[in-house]
């Protein structure tokens, strides 16, 4: 597969799972275990927001060709913004996306994995009660 014929649309919905599935790992490894703090919690990672934080703190550290990537993403037509995002945290977000769905298909595991931790550096502030 030649990861330049796939569609910007199409990374960013792989890397939506690649990021969702990061979180998940990250926070069954901090001690959550009941369902719905699992998903409380993932909220806190997963929402524009978040993602667009997070990619303040990665993007000084992408090589060239992550970094095109990422604005690849961040520059495609945006239709639908979530209520609770401006319209750059969501392109953001959306750059993030493609950005792991890039660095997924090229086989990156140690890469997602060392951005993911150097993103979310800061825990987001929800707590399991």
């Amino acid at each position: 597969m030649d990861i330049r014929e796939i569609s910007v649309p199409a990374l960013a919905y792989l890397g939506d799972c690649v990021l969702e599935l990061c979180v998940r790992q990250h926070l069954i490894a901090r001690g959550l275990s009941t369902s719905a703090h699992l998903n409380a919690a993932a909220l806190d990672y997963v929402r524009a927001p978040a993602q667009a934080e997070a990619m303040k703190r990665i993007l000084p550290l992408l090589t060239e060709e992550e970094a095109s990537y990422f604005r690849r993403g961040r520059n495609m037509g945006h239709s639908n913004v979530p209520k609770r995002s401006t319209v750059s945290e969501y392109r953001a977000a959306t750059g993030m996306e493609t950005l792991f769905g890039y660095l997924h298909l090229t086989g990156q595991k140690e890469r997602i994995d060392t951005l993911f931790r150097m993103a979310y550096l800061e825990e987001p502030s929800h707590t399991e009660e």
